[in-house]
């Protein structure tokens, strides 16, 4: 046990590494907005994808599960920025819909279904089935599973960005936005003693540092910026 003075510090730096992580997330939630803009202006959802902002949905309402105090007493900060997030891309989604032709409406409007019924099955079997203990241990390794799938976003722009050695669909502000959160809730995690929060965001904070890397890399060999984030991929 920490002495009084001690565990208030303690405390109050976990509290700000969450604090941080939420307005961090925050920026990147809002990122697709542009893309989305587009979307309303022209009445159509032309060649973009609605598949990240779906696997999104279920990340963040995973996430969201996990946060709650009757599944991880003492870790709301995660319950409140994906809840946040699961606003946000249920937003995205809806509106994918309204503009997408009649096949794509179709197709994401079972994922949506999909998405939600799968969340319902999560939510009853680790309140039906399992103790405290091992409903915390199964949410857990679902949430970390399903960070460490969004991780094909960064891999996939990475990749981009060494293929074609440009920084344009790497833009500088949502790299480092991305690896800050990550950092924070790392930071969080770890002052939490949570392998669920800090090993997911210690990959993630891994990849922020990769791009970082390469941005610093090619924008300084070929003296380019980025243009437009490849929001459509964002996830």
């Amino acid at each position: 046990m920490f002495p009084t003075g001690v565990s208030s510090v303690y405390s109050a730096c976990s509290d700000a590494a969450g604090i941080t992580g939420n307005i961090l997330a925050f920026v990147l939630f809002v990122s697709p907005i542009p893309t989305f803009k587009r979307i309303l202006r022209n009445k159509s959802t032309e060649q973009f994808s609605g598949l990240p902002y779906i696997y999104s949905l279920l990340n963040c309402l995973i996430s969201l599960w996990y946060g709650m105090p009757f599944i991880s007493p003492g870790v709301i900060l995660v319950a409140t920025v994906n809840s946040i997030g699961a606003i946000f891309q249920l937003v995205y989604v809806t509106i994918f819909i309204i503009y997408a032709n009649k096949p794509k409406k179709l197709k994401m409007s079972g994922l949506l279904v999909s998405v939600f019924a799968l969340f319902v099955i999560i939510a009853y079997v680790s309140m039906e089935l399992f103790d405290s203990q091992t409903r915390r241990f199964f949410v857990g390794c679902l949430s970390v599973a399903s960070l460490i799938s969004m991780f094909a976003s960064p891999l996939f722009i990475i990749k981009l960005v060494v293929k074609s050695r440009s920084v344009e669909f790497m833009p500088f502000t949502l790299s480092l936005s991305t690896f800050l959160m990550s950092l924070s809730f790392f930071v969080y995690g770890m002052l939490k003693d949570d392998p669920f929060i800090y090993i997911p965001n210690g990959i993630g904070t891994i990849l922020g540092i990769v791009q970082l890397v390469l941005y610093y890399y090619y924008s300084s060999k070929s003296g380019e910026g980025s243009r437009e984030p490849l929001l459509d991929s964002y996830a």
